[in-house]
């Protein structure tokens, strides 16, 4: 593909952030350190702007209700009343949410930060031990969930409130569980006893806002704390990518004009920063609706998209892959997003073919960057499909090397982030802040990758996931995207399997689309394969599965059990195959 960009980056880059515009920036002392963020940094009332700005607008579409900012506001300020005076919840108070998405999540974090509180996300499809010690370790005032969760926290619902910091437990549509919990009140009920609406708190950039979790896949959970700055410095940053390719593609930053209001799709979890701090933020902001899913259906999707006018549609690369052997191909979307894990360079492709209208758009971040730090929409994108963009401009990063040299263009290491929307700690765990944020704010990411020359990111993988063949680091990403130009290969893990003489062999883990299950063979896919590996790079064991991955609640692929899994089979293979043959590969 050939394509001349109307503007330099330079130029770019000048008139993103020039006087006026959404994204100029100012240079400020940010928790002792000088740091350059948004001028313009959204307000802390963020909900209260947005909720006057688009009052008659509709702001949520849920599983046949549709309600309105004001409508939303409404049951805010209601709520924000409850915890109040009820539950005496002041500044600075934590609210732990655990709950699948459903309008009641959202319009309890719009209350929290009415109130000044600090609303703390929990992953709902943890086990009952690390559910516990998230609300615990975070020292949960209220906590609220759904009738899943209120019948799996039931049976240590003393032990909750033994240590006197959870003062109540909300329960959200109890009418999808068995209705009442012992020492739970449902959350309608409490409503009733609401009372005076409190004085909206006056809120700093600096204080504490969020609590998020990683992901939890190696120990227990670590709390992510951020303050409003970090927050709300995504609210603009997801704006960065589009805003840049429109520039890019000879475009100017004028206002969208009038029309029908679009909706943005949100399937991902809002306990994860994709589904809140990106998709959410990014459509409050905007004035649009959110089309709400309580989980991922294809073909339910398929039916939203079409009747909610919805503009903007993604999310995990399974998502969009699922969207690409639907019924909606060809359908005139305006913005198809990747985030929360890497997307196959084949994808892109794919994907604008499906969708020829549709900017499509990549992200990068963490959830201890509240999500996005880096992007890349457009053309640059289709250019650069292996890319996930250049730095927000807040946003400082490098690529350092075994060494701590920092690579030039080109050479791999650690990809090391900074800025002002950094987190602040992990919540009472100083140990494992000073582990991953340097003293002069740089977060070490845990990624490889390299930078060109202009400044544009390609992640290769996690650390942990490089495969050591020999001296030789082989990217798992790269088998997997050469494993993801076959059109019948649904999700691909490329992991290492032990071998005396190498130390590791590259194996894969395959899953199949519904339509290939039972048709593909190991043989295949290795042929496959080799047309674009190098010799050392091919995998010497591809195993297939009839079901699709287990996915952490980000859509990332649970490596470790994959790993297992390959071992064991690999291990048992050793048993038959021959000296002389082992020693081929």
């Amino acid at each position: 593909m050939n394509w001349t960009p109307k503007r330099s980056l330079a130029e770019t880059n000048e008139l993103l952030c020039a006087p006026g515009q959404l994204h100029e920036l100012e240079t400020r002392f940010v928790d002792g350190r000088l740091q350059r963020v948004y001028k313009s940094l959204w307000p802390t009332n963020f909900w209260s702007w947005a909720s006057s700005e688009y009052s008659d607008k509709t702001y949520i579409v849920f599983e046949g209700q549709s309600l309105t900012y004001k409508e939303i506001d409404e049951r805010v300020r209601q709520t924000a009343s409850l915890f109040y005076n009820e539950y005496h919840v002041r500044k600075g108070d934590k609210i732990g949410i655990c709950s699948r998405n459903c309008v009641e999540w959202l319009v309890g974090f719009w209350a929290s930060q009415i109130l000044g509180a600090v609303f703390v996300g929990i992953n709902a499809w943890l086990p009952l031990d690390p559910l516990t010690f998230c609300i615990s370790h975070t020292d949960c005032k209220l906590v609220i969930v759904d009738a899943e969760r209120a019948e799996k926290l039931e049976p240590i619902v003393d032990k909750l409130y033994a240590g006197q910091k959870v003062v109540g437990i909300l329960v959200v549509n109890p009418q999808e569980g068995k209705g009442q919990w012992r020492r739970m009140e449902t959350f309608d009920k409490a409503l009733e006893r609401s009372g005076s609406v409190p004085p909206e708190e006056s809120v700093l950039a600096e204080d504490e806002a969020l609590i998020m979790f990683t992901s939890g896949t190696t120990g227990l959970p670590k709390g992510v704390l951020s303050t409003q700055r970090q927050f709300l410095t995504n609210v603009l940053n997801t704006q960065v990518a589009t805003r840049r390719a429109i520039l890019r593609e000879g475009g100017n930053l004028t206002p969208p004009p009038d029309g029908p209001q679009k909706g943005a799709l949100i399937a991902v979890p809002l306990f994860h920063v994709t589904g809140l701090t990106s998709y959410s933020m990014l459509a409050t902001m905007a004035g649009m609706k959110i089309v709400m899913m309580r989980k991922w259906i294809p073909e339910e999707a398929v039916k939203l998209i079409r009747s909610e006018n919805v503009g903007l549609a993604g999310g995990v690369p399974a998502m969009v892959s699922d969207l690409l052997d639907s019924s909606l191909v060809g359908h005139p979307l305006e913005g198809l997003f990747f985030g929360g894990s890497p997307a196959s360079e084949l994808l892109a492709s794919q994907a604008q073919a499906a969708f020829p209208t549709a900017r499509l758009s990549q992200a990068y971040g963490l959830t201890e960057t509240n999500s996005v730090a880096v992007g890349i929409a457009g053309e640059d994108y289709m250019m650069r499909p292996g890319s996930t963009g250049l730095a927000c401009p807040v946003n400082d990063m490098i690529i350092v090397a075994d060494n701590g040299r920092i690579a030039s263009p080109g050479e791999i290491g650690e990809v090391y982030l900074r800025g002002p929307n950094v987190m602040k700690e992990y919540y009472r765990d100083p140990e494992a802040t000073g582990r991953i944020v340097t003293p002069d704010g740089w977060l070490r990411t845990g990624d490889i990758g390299t930078m060109d020359e202009e400044g544009f990111l390609f992640i290769k993988d996690r650390i942990k996931d490089i495969i050591i063949r020999g001296g030789e680091n082989i990217p798992s990403l790269l088998v997997e995207n050469a494993l993801y130009e076959d059109a019948r290969v649904r999700e691909a893990a490329a992991v290492g399997v032990p071998d005396r003489r190498l130390g590791e062999l590259v194996a894969a883990v395959v899953s199949l689309k519904t339509q290939y299950i039972g048709k593909v063979t190991e043989s295949s896919l290795i042929e496959g394969v080799r047309k674009s590996l190098p010799p050392f790079a091919v995998p010497v064991m591809i195993l297939i599965q009839e079901n699709p991955f287990e996915l952490t609640p980000s859509g990332k692929i649970i490596k470790g059990q994959l790993r297992k899994l390959a071992r064991a089979h690999w291990e048992l293979r050793q048993k038959t195959i021959p000296k002389t043959a082992r020693a081929n590969l």
